[in-house]
């Protein structure tokens, strides 16, 4: 999913960059009063980070040729919201550009945007509004890591066929065939993150729960 150093044209890596800014400027306040009000989260707060920087780092083939890898944002969006989300995200997504050679500094708005605003916010609407219609923490967790995952990669696609439109279908044309690329062979993996954050999210709630318990996860159930 990372669009690499030097793809995008100036202007549109530009603009993303000016798009993502605020998101990460209102996150970074978001963690400077999260870790004030509630320090015992910082351990939980690191892990989350951890856990994305873990799984999107993992570079995967596809069946269409090209690689893929999960986003590991849908655990810290449910726990922490989407715009700290975002902040984990942009230090990953920036460690990765530099270390890795996985996506690049030119690119990295765009990439922030996808990974690291689009996915958690989904995550983050998907799993409140879930259980506020009473599903079950396991199914709501499961859904937003999984569409969160998946929306990520639909907005690569859009990001990639504005820059690149094709020349006989125009954006339209060519959004359809980079969702096909990176979206469509994107469902196994976006389920299989799915599980697994709802394996972790479990594990948090065995040997975590007052760390969950400060969050207010569910305003008070986790408590219960």
């Amino acid at each position: 999913m990372h669009i690499m150093e030097g793809y995008l044209p100036a202007t549109h890596a530009a603009l993303w960059a000016a798009v993502s800014a605020p998101f990460v400027i209102h996150g970074a306040r978001r963690i400077t009063r999260l870790v004030r009000e509630t320090p015992e989260v910082k351990l939980l707060l690191a892990a989350s980070g951890a856990y994305v920087f873990v799984l999107s780092a993992l570079k995967l083939p596809s069946v269409t040729g090209s690689c893929s890898h999960p986003t590991g944002t849908g655990l810290a969006a449910t726990l922490f919201g989407p715009t700290v989300t975002t902040v984990l995200g942009t230090i990953v997504l920036l460690f990765q550009a530099l270390l890795l050679a996985h996506g690049g500094l030119t690119t990295l708005g765009a990439n922030v945007f996808s990974m690291a605003i689009a996915g958690p916010f989904v995550a983050w609407g998907l799993f409140h509004g879930l259980t506020r219609m009473g599903a079950g923490a396991a199914l709501a967790i499961f859904v937003a890591a999984t569409l969160g995952d998946l929306a990520t990669y639909v907005v690569t696609s859009l990001q990639l066929a504005l820059a690149f439109p094709d020349p006989a279908g125009g954006i339209a044309g060519a959004a359809s065939k980079f969702l096909g690329i990176f979206a469509l062979t994107q469902v196994p993996l976006a389920i299989s993150e799915g599980l697994l954050t709802v394996v972790v999210f479990n594990m948090l709630g065995r040997y975590s729960r007052s760390e969950l318990k400060a969050l207010d996860l569910f305003r008070g159930r986790v408590a219960s």
